[in-house]
């Protein structure tokens, strides 16, 4: 198994002072390019240099500045490069933090298409400080595929990434976002055999001995001490015992409760246990932590970042698996809060973990919390692949998590919980069960089974099931994990700090 460390793509990443194009040696310049824009920002310093070849490029339809349009120029005269990447952002007015991110990975994604020494991107100096860092960001993260066992990559990180005219300080913070996206990402895309509940927490302790975070993982002697039931019923199926893993970050130098808590589920391989999947459904089952993976990263970026805010993130890991011991329809699982879940489908098992996570941080009494998971294909067939689902207690904090997603470019969707919801999980045998009445509104009885567990302390659930892996490339990103909602988060985070 290939190492992970947290940082290692960042350090690839320099600022240089800004100097005359026509003095620069690189394998390819990247410069950015509004609907129209030839005459403004680094494209008009490029198009000057190039003898006005931008200029004649966009007067006969060569050269639109449409949103990611990649357009390669290759060896331009007046510069000592082997190709300008000239790359659309749209209108000028509704350039944003997150289409600064995807325009630059788009770009990315295709330069690295082949080994480069030397890539130099040219900010627009209209950029503000989040759109920049952002910026940076997606060139990270388009650098890097999900081919980690390919002995052929289809993407190379470049060997030196140079962002022109740009402060140190901007480059190191977009670094590390941008780092942190790929953390989530390499979670999701190792395979279940490499990545599993122990495998996983080892990688998260030593993400937090990076970062600066203390790391307290759980083996299955002390879930049963502290009375996980939930989750030591569902990974009873599995050679591989649960572990939780707490992560906390005193970012404000005290011991005082958290100011938010961040939980993810960690199922590390869902087979649907005895309700079994069909092998279509499985093949991409080894993304069911991507919730755990989001919020590793998330954590890890944060603490990195060195934001002022006192932070716990709890992961809980297990394999939902068909042995001899696995969980069975029928079954009446005592949580750790008490309350007894009946089991009608063992493949609903993402929400009875989360039944024992939420529970152990609501002991922690943190202000708020926000959990992801990729819990319900409920939300995908409402939402579709690309937009998350919002489910919420409080909706002040939901309006937080949606205004800091929406600043990234990273679509949700709030849906209701309205109390009706409530009767759809009642059980005659037990408190709750562990799914509602039949196909409808899967997604809403399933936040609806979460909020029983987090005590009334502001929360809101993110359903990533759409989002958190791509089956097919997107000009910015290739398949696989997705690190969706990790800049969301760590944007949550620095508004709450604030």
């Amino acid at each position: 198994m290939q190492e992970m460390a947290f940082d290692g793509q960042a350090e690839t990443v320099k600022a240089a002072a800004a100097v005359a194009l026509d003095t620069i040696a690189a394998d390819v310049i990247v410069v950015f390019m509004t609907e129209g824009g030839v005459a403004d920002g680094m494209a008009a310093e490029v198009d000057r240099a190039t003898g006005g070849l931008l200029t004649r490029l966009a007067d006969n339809g060569d050269l639109s500045g449409k949103r990611y349009e990649c357009v390669p120029l290759l060896a331009p005269s007046g510069l000592q490069v082997g190709q300008v990447l000239v790359v659309g952002l749209g209108k000028r007015e509704d350039v944003d933090a997150g289409i600064c991110f995807r325009a630059t990975a788009s770009a990315a994604r295709l330069v690295a298409a082949r080994p480069r020494a030397k890539v130099v991107f040219l900010a627009d100096r209209a950029w503000s400080d989040a759109q920049t860092e952002q910026a940076v960001a997606g060139a990270i993260a388009g650098m890097v595929g999900q081919d980690l066992y390919r002995s052929e990559k289809k993407r190379t990180p470049f060997g030196e990434t140079v962002w022109l005219g740009l402060a140190s300080e901007q480059v190191t913070r977009g670094g590390i976002l941008g780092s942190g996206v790929n953390l989530a990402r390499r979670l999701v895309n190792l395979p279940p055999d490499d990545l599993y509940p122990e495998s996983f927490a080892e990688q998260a302790a030593t993400v937090a001995s990076q970062t600066g975070m203390q790391a307290e993982i759980w083996d299955e002697d002390r879930l049963a001490r502290e009375g996980c039931r939930a989750m030591l019923a569902v990974g009873r199926g599995s050679v591989r015992a649960p572990r939780l893993v707490l992560l906390t970050y005193r970012g404000r130098g005290s011991d005082s409760p958290p100011d938010l808590a961040l939980v993810g589920k960690g199922v590390t391989f869902d087979s649907g246990g005895l309700s079994l999947k069909p092998s279509e459904g499985m093949l991409t089952m080894k993304c069911d932590m991507a919730g755990g993976a989001t919020m590793l990263a998330a954590a890890a970026t944060i603490a990195a970042l060195k934001l002022p805010i006192n932070l716990v993130a709890a992961i809980g890991l297990v394999e939902n698996m068909t042995g001899p011991a696995a969980y069975k329809l029928g079954d009446v699982i005592t949580a750790r809060s008490g309350t007894t879940i009946e089991i009608h489908n063992t493949d609903a098992e993402g929400r009875v973990v989360l039944a024992d996570v939420l529970d152990v941080v609501r002991g922690l009494g943190p202000q708020r919390i926000v959990d992801a998971a990729t819990l319900t294909g409920a939300c995908v067939v409402a939402l579709g692949l690309d937009v998350a689902g919002l489910f919420t207690n409080d909706q002040p904090l939901c309006s937080a998590v949606a205004d800091a997603a929406r600043a990234m470019g990273e679509p949700v969707w709030q849906l209701p919980m309205f109390p009706e919801y409530d009767e759809q999980i009642k059980s005659e045998v037990a408190d709750i069960k562990n799914v509602g009445e039949g196909r409808w509104g899967g997604a809403i009885t399933a936040a609806k089974f979460l909020e029983r567990f987090v005590g009334g302390i502001p929360w809101t659930h993110i359903d990533i099931a759409g989002p958190a892996f791509a089956e097919k490339p997107k000009p910015w990103i290739d398949g696989g994990g997705t690190g969706t909602l990790v800049r969301t988060l760590v944007t949550l985070a620095q508004r709450l700090s604030q």
